[in-house]
């Protein structure tokens, strides 16, 4: 399992980091076979496999049991778990309860905080007092899309760009390990890679980051129709899967699903069944 040693090495020398987002027990397993550096258990879960709008609605008790699930599937990869909505932002006391709970339970290496208002940075410093990694997130952070106004790219204008350079700055001062750039200009990415010391993982932020994210489901186009442009489906599995159900609903329902092949037999119930009116 890579360190928090080895991720600031590899930005030194420029290997790349590959981080994949997975949410269970099969998918952390292939990701872990596939050979990433890194698996994010995020909070888009909420999304992706609960059913949710937005990430908004995802509790701690959701995060701890996928995140659990993650960690028995890739016991030897460098596990990130997404800290929720507003588990982290009423007081010090609450952020620390809530982040000893997903650090111990669930495996995890690290917590992801999204932000960098004073009361996410005071979080990410207590954390790291504490002895917990933080990864921070800034750019498009989606617990903050109602008061961003959607799914919006940010950073396009100066002063916007500023405030993002500022904020991941602030953020690697504050004791974060990486900073993941979501949904930002490919220019400004680039200007705050080389501006920190930390690691950034990109996602919608052009080639220049540290390293790469993408969920599991969209890299292997499952569950899901549309993506967003910074997304490249690498397999097509969602096709496949519909037909395959197809096929056995339509099998049960034609007598065809289960054969003998698909069935127990037993030679001495089959011949006592067979003379059961004899015998009696």
């Amino acid at each position: 399992m890579k360190t928090t040693l080895d991720f600031l090495n590899m930005k030194e020398t420029r290997d790349k980091i590959t981080m994949i987002t997975a949410y269970d027990y099969p998918s952390a397993k292939q990701v872990e076979q596939a050979g990433a550096d890194m698996i994010l258990v995020g909070d888009s879960l909420g999304m992706v496999v609960l059913g949710y709008d937005s990430t908004i609605k995802v509790t701690i008790d959701d995060m701890l049991h996928h995140a659990k699930a993650a960690s028995r599937g890739a016991p030897d990869t460098f596990i990130v778990v997404d800290m929720p909505f507003m588990s982290y932002h009423i007081s010090t006391e609450e952020t620390l309860s809530n982040a000893r709970l997903l650090y111990q339970a669930s495996g995890a290496q690290a917590l992801k905080l999204e932000g960098a208002t004073d009361k996410t940075l005071q979080a990410i410093k207590a954390l790291t007092d504490a002895g917990i990694p933080v990864v921070a997130h800034i750019g498009l952070t989606p617990q903050s899309v109602n008061v961003l106004g959607g799914f919006k790219v940010q950073g396009k204008d100066v002063e916007s760009a500023k405030r993002l350079i500022k904020d991941a700055t602030r953020l690697e001062e504050a004791g974060a390990i990486a900073v993941v750039l979501e949904g930002i200009p490919k220019r400004l990415s680039e200007e705050i890679t080389q501006t920190i010391h930390i690691p950034t993982i990109g996602i919608g932020a052009g080639i220049h980051c540290d390293g790469q994210v993408l969920v599991y489901h969209d890299i292997i186009q499952y569950g899901a129709d549309t993506f967003p442009k910074f997304v490249k489906n690498y397999a097509s599995v969602d096709q496949p899967i519909k037909e395959g159900l197809k096929q056995f609903v339509s099998e049960v329902k034609s007598s065809q699903f289960p054969t003998d092949t698909h069935s127990y037999h037993s030679e001495q119930l089959e011949a006592y069944f067979e003379h059961k009116g004899e015998m009696e």
